[in-house]
């Protein structure tokens, strides 16, 4: 079995579609919300250009999804698998966002579990970054068992590069 980076995965609660040129609209009404941003380093990223760089670098990745929710068949954010590395068995999850309405719900463990769940199947390290003041989204992923390991300059396609926290979990945890 080879890893896909872009599969459908599904748990009881939400369904990841690989994302399609024709969901801009739908996730864009997600990120529109300035809040969804307000601790991302790139905290503009709900003015539409600036979400139209971050969605095409996600079409370019070959590993975004669009994140739904099954009840009510609502787009709810998305996430997505990179760079990918044979060399060192491992993969990044990340770029991960959602509704407001979603926070506090359960749903980011839910789904990371699903991506984890499938990733781990084909190899042993999944990274992710985190931005060095995003502290929502680095109590997430210490939740989810992830482990700290250094901080790396980097920018996501189009943007300016800025200090992100770099967290690992391996298969065994």
């Amino acid at each position: 079995m080879r890893f896909d980076t872009q599969p459908i995965l599904e748990n009881q609660r939400f369904v990841l579609f690989p994302l399609q040129q024709n969901d801009f609209a739908a996730l864009y009404a997600v990120a529109s919300d300035p809040k969804v941003w307000e601790q991302h380093p790139n905290h503009d990223r709900w003015q539409e250009d600036v979400f139209r760089v971050f969605f095409d670098g996600a079409m370019e990745s070959n590993g975004a999804f669009k994140v739904v929710d099954k009840d009510s068949n609502e787009v709810i954010g998305g996430t997505r698998f990179y760079d990918y590395d044979p060399e060192t068995d491992s993969i990044f999850v990340g770029y991960t966002f959602y509704a407001t309405k979603c926070w506090g719900k359960g749903i980011n463990s839910s789904v990371k579990e699903l991506m984890f769940d499938y990733a781990f199947r084909f190899i042993t390290t999944i990274r992710l970054h985190v931005g060095a003041n995003n502290i929502r989204s680095q109590i997430a992923v210490a939740r989810l068992g992830a482990t700290k390991t250094g901080e790396q300059n980097m920018a996501a396609p189009g943007e300016t590069p800025r200090i992100n926290f770099l967290y690992e979990i391996d298969k065994e945890t």
